[in-house]
């Protein structure tokens, strides 16, 4: 037998170095030469139609969806040639990864190898949703339902089930995956403070947290006084005092659909409902709203001292009092300095 030459082979991780060097070079040769004139590797590299960054939605498909994505989102020329030499850098750079379908954010002037940079390696656009804190159920709910670039119904919300901060999501999420997130980080956020709760405040359980952490909410926006807004509540249920809270009797008129949009008058006090602290004692049966993490950290810790009662200055915050006749004085006090102006 005739003696055969040895074909010697080059090792895989080489050969794999090569084939990505040799695509390269056949990239260029092709955007710079034959194929398209010589016209190629300039329309591949100049700046693109993009007059200012902006996003886009890719769909899912095939080159041509995302082609006519592009074209409409004015990322892409629609000549011929351009399109050629976007076709054939597509199928001579596929080595460097698939292209994506979702929302993406496109440079200025944006290069066909930009674009296709872009469309391998860049990251989904961030929308954001801000709940803050205070909002009663159906507030949330309508926020949900407004936001931009959301999909599908929304689940069923109860009264404080939703933790006020800023939620993070991408287009096209659907709305009730959204709540479901709020839902689980109230859940988690309650229960650390629960667990590292002051065990003397007296609370049954964490939903009775939640409920005090409402009304602290609402009753204030200064921080400094949340605790002492709190330990106010705390001391009233230790002596069954009724909480005689106006932001429960609002909720007790209009179900939590939002600002009353007028002073309560002495008729609203005794209305018959178990959310109207006027009338019922101990706390209501559920939330008045969502609250927040500081609301909840203050009825897990309220301050010390001996008060019962606040009466708000009109100015923000609040005066508060240990006894019936000091409060009293407080409140002739913002009587007469309100007649004075």
């Amino acid at each position: 037998m005739a003696d055969q030459k040895k074909r010697r082979t080059a090792p895989a991780g080489k050969r794999r170095s090569w084939l990505r060097t040799g695509a390269g070079v056949v990239a260029a040769v092709l955007l710079t030469g034959g194929a398209v004139t010589g016209a190629g590797w300039w329309r591949y590299t100049a700046p693109g139609p993009l007059s200012s960054p902006t996003a886009l939605n890719i769909p899912h498909g095939g080159y041509a969806s995302t082609i006519a994505a592009l074209r409409q989102g004015q990322a892409l020329s629609s000549g011929v040639m351009d399109d050629y030499v976007f076709r054939t850098a597509i199928a001579l750079t596929r080595h460097e990864g698939q292209l994506h379908a979702a929302e993406l954010m496109f440079p200025a002037h944006a290069s066909m190898r930009d674009v296709l940079s872009v469309l391998r390696h860049g990251r989904p656009v961030v929308h954001q949703l801000t709940i803050p804190e205070g909002l009663t159920a159906s507030q949330i709910t309508a926020l949900v339902e407004a936001a931009p670039f959301l999909k599908g119904g929304i689940t069923s919300l109860a009264e404080g089930e939703a933790l006020p901060e800023t939620y993070s999501y991408l287009r096209d999420s659907d709305r009730a995956v959204l709540i479901g997130r709020m839902k689980q980080a109230m859940q988690r956020q309650v229960e650390t403070v629960w667990n590292g709760r002051d065990p003397s405040i007296g609370l049954s359980d964490p939903a009775q947290l939640v409920t005090l952490a409402s009304m602290v909410e609402k009753e204030t926006g200064l921080p400094e006084e949340r605790p002492r807004i709190a330990r106010v509540f705390l001391n009233r249920l230790g002596k069954g005092m009724k909480l005689q809270s106006d932001p429960t009797t609002v909720y007790a008129l209009n179900g939590g659909a939002g600002p009353l949009g007028r002073p309560l008058v002495h008729s609203d006090l005794m209305i018959q409902s178990p959310y109207n602290t006027y009338v019922s004692t101990g706390l209501p049966p559920g939330p008045i709203c969502s609250p927040g993490v500081a609301a909840l950290q203050a009825a897990a810790h309220p301050a010390a001292g001996d008060e019962l009662y606040f009466v708000a200055t009109g100015s923000g915050g609040s005066h508060f009092a240990s006894s019936l006749d000091e409060h009293n004085r407080n409140v002739s006090a913002l009587r007469n300095k309100s007649q004075d102006k």
